[in-house]
């Protein structure tokens, strides 16, 4: 298959992305004119050289940007043009539907109200699926580096506002700590009728992996690229058919592999993994959804048929109701 036809195929294809932080969306353009909107002087002299920043040797050092980026984000609307850029570039890559992560903790710790970043966020996407027709989930992230008695008061206060959400995930700094920090917390969340996603397996150990299957029980592994070192935890992923969510250009970007051939997804398509593809920060890490699979079926020389069954993978890992699942999958079969 030429790069012209894999390239026209990927394009065509429909998709769900269920991997993206809507913070890390934040183009250098939207970034700067958010910024002067609210009057907070970035460091950088020009667009050119914000974006010139981004480039990273390894996730801490992509931390200390993003969270200082994040510090534009002040008002309501600032937190719904964020988010209707976001899925404006879903339209653009035939993403269809879309699991977003949001990190409470990281606004509301530097005094913005939970119900204003909210707000922004669920009304963006709430006018994208009227207008556009992408369908959407909202997934609320806890910081891993923060402890889970901050968790604790994080659902606290999202409490009033369930119905906005469909599952709770860990992120931020990996190493140093593992998801069974986070037991109590996810095992009351669970009580509360959410799934459970966590980030496990990008720099951190297979251990942490198997924690975030065994101790916290959760419904989707975030990355998971380590387990790969564990054969017996393949078996069992592969066996529960628990998700992962690769994130190959931001794997790429914070070192995790070295290069793309590199990545691990064709591996966990022959191991018979629940493997999709997603793009993680794709404003910091250099291409949204469709760029992530393009970089991955040229570096791994991926079939049509690997193509299209890590969009159907997509569909059938995402938090959509069966019937719905059923549809998407048909339309990527009819492509």
């Amino acid at each position: 298959m030429t790069s012209h036809a894999t390239d026209k195929l990927i394009a065509r294809l429909p998709k769900a992305e269920l991997h993206c932080h809507i913070e890390g969306t934040f183009e250098p353009e939207l970034m700067v004119a958010i910024a002067e909107r609210n009057g907070i002087a970035l460091p950088y002299a020009s667009v050119d050289d914000l974006r010139r920043a981004y480039d990273f040797a390894d996730l801490q050092a992509f931390l200390d940007l993003y969270y200082q980026g994040m510090n534009v984000l002040q008002t309501e609307e600032d937190y719904f043009d964020l988010t209707h850029a976001y899925i404006e570039r879903c339209v653009a890559d035939n993403v269809v539907h879309t699991e977003i992560f949001f990190d409470p903790q990281g606004h509301t710790a530097r005094g913005v109200p939970f119900k204003t970043v909210l707000d922004g966020i669920a009304g963006a996407l709430k006018y994208a699926e009227a207008r556009y027709g992408v369908t959407s989930r909202l997934i609320l992230s806890f910081l891993r580096h923060l402890s889970e008695e901050d968790g604790f008061r994080t659902l606290k206060e999202a409490e009033p506002y369930l119905g906005h959400f469909v599952a709770v995930g860990l992120d931020s700094s990996e190493v140093g700590h593992p998801p069974s920090k986070f037991s109590r917390l996810f095992a009351r969340c669970r009580e509360m009728g959410l799934k459970l996603v966590c980030h496990a397996g990008e720099e951190g150990p297979p251990d942490y992996v198997r924690e975030a299957l065994f101790d916290l029980g959760v419904d989707r592994i975030d990355h998971g690229n380590r387990a790969m070192e564990d054969a017996d935890l393949v078996a069992d992923l592969a066996r529960r058919q628990v998700p992962l969510t690769n994130c190959p250009l931001s794997n790429l970007s914070l070192c995790v592999i070295d290069r793309m051939a590199a990545s691990p997804v064709k591996a966990q398509l022959d191991a018979g993994l629940l493997v999709t593809v997603n793009s993680d920060d794709p404003a910091y890490f250099g291409g949204y959804i469709n760029a992530n699979y393009r970089a991955l079926a040229h570096a791994l020389a991926l079939s049509p048929d690997e193509i299209r069954q890590l969009a159907r993978n997509s569909f059938t890992a995402a938090f959509l109701d069966p019937l719905d699942k059923v549809r998407h999958i048909e339309a990527v079969d009819a492509v």
